[in-house]
């Protein structure tokens, strides 16, 4: 496909990424949909004359035109959603966005990416958060997303160059302009050591309506998010709730009951909308990132010095051919969930096992 019709295919008014998406499948390429005959679009399920009103009698071509100048002379990378370099996490996600506009560095496909969000009136308490968790976590090779916002955002961003993290800002406007503008200076270290990611064209104002737009790709480009401070009403929120509407793991720092600007964190938490985190270290162990670390290079005698139940040698045995969920265990081991859970627990206390989201486990 032609990268002037994949832009042009994003400036079709009144289609989204799904219909984008069922457009493409049918037929075969974003030339072909500019192309197709009114009788070949309307078999289409899903496309009716309103649709196909608006891809004929469109001017996206010529708008797409001035897209491609821009990003030729600024070096800037689209990314397509059937290319290699897409981010595959947000490639699962429905909604994701048909094409991405990049800049930087950085691999959106790497093994360990983590979203960091908050509130743009991040305190002190939340400041120093963020720099703890950047600290814990650059030895880990991780890619660190936010939304180069006020606050928790920036300091976010701030602390992964300071440790040497990679870290990708998604904006809610076009790779033509910074919003804020103070931010610039920021954002120009980004891009040697990470990036910069919107969806939006160039000539898009930062408007209201789009940031909450973006926060889907913060919450779908990574394995998890982390809430650090947010008020009960405010974006951070929002992108959490997104990350648990794709499956993703959502986690919180927990605050005072009296602060405003914890009042969110605490919700979540409260409402089983994400995990608690009281440090980095809580977060590495949940994500599984410690079993790297832990290696047990001599898993028999290991077991033999801890004098282990039979139990808790036959859950270590089923673990060394692979991960397995609580479920599985319980019907390979035929042992109840309930004792298995306290078998499972003691080993895990043990340093033994690991468990990763989704109730799964595996040996550390």
């Amino acid at each position: 496909m032609s990268t002037l019709h994949k832009i042009a295919l994003t400036f079709i008014k009144s289609i989204g990424p799904v219909t984008a998406k069922n457009l493409l499948a049918y037929c075969g390429s974003a030339e072909n949909i500019f192309s197709a005959s009114r009788k070949q679009l309307l078999q289409i399920p899903g496309i009716g004359e309103k649709t196909i009103e608006a891809i004929r009698g469109t001017n996206a071509l010529t708008r797409a035109r001035q897209e491609l100048d821009f990003i030729e002379k600024h070096g800037i990378e689209v990314l397509f959603f059937s290319d290699e370099k897409y981010p595959k996490r947000l490639k699962n996600c429905i909604d994701s966005p048909i094409l991405l506009y990049a800049k930087g560095t950085v691999d959106f496909n790497q093994q360990r990416i983590i979203s960091v969000v908050g509130t743009r009136n991040a305190t002190s308490y939340g400041k120093n958060l963020c720099k703890e968790l950047c600290e814990v976590l650059a030895p880990y090779n991780v890619l660190i997303v936010s939304g180069l916002a006020y606050g928790i955002d920036v300091t976010t961003h701030k602390e992964c160059l300071a440790n040497h993290i990679p870290t990708v800002g998604v904006l809610g406007h076009g790779l033509d302009r910074m919003y804020p503008k103070i931010h610039k200076t920021v954002a120009q270290k980004m891009v040697l050591n990470g990036g910069l990611l919107t969806e939006f064209p160039i000539l898009t104002n930062p408007d209201r309506p789009n940031f909450p737009q973006r926060n889907r790709i913060i919450a779908g480009i990574a394995d998890a998010t982390v809430v650090v401070e947010a008020s009960i009403k405010g974006g951070a929120l929002i992108t959490a709730e997104i990350a648990n509407s794709y499956n993703k793991d959502v986690y919180a720092f927990p605050g005072r009951t009296n602060d405003v600007f914890s009042e969110g964190c605490n919700f979540l938490i409260k409402t089983n909308r994400a995990g608690l985190i009281n440090n980095a270290n809580d977060l590495i162990y949940y994500l599984g990132w410690d079993a790297e670390i832990k290696v047990k290079q001599n898993m028999p005698q290991t077991t033999l010095q801890l004098n282990l139940t039979p139990n808790e040698q036959r859950v270590i045995d089923a673990l060394k051919n692979g991960q397995l969920s609580i479920d599985e265990l319980s019907l390979q081991l035929n042992i109840q969930q309930s004792k298995l859970a306290i078998v499972i627990l003691t080993l895990e206390m043990q340093g033994i096992i690991v468990s990763l989201p989704g109730k799964i486990y595996k040996l550390a």
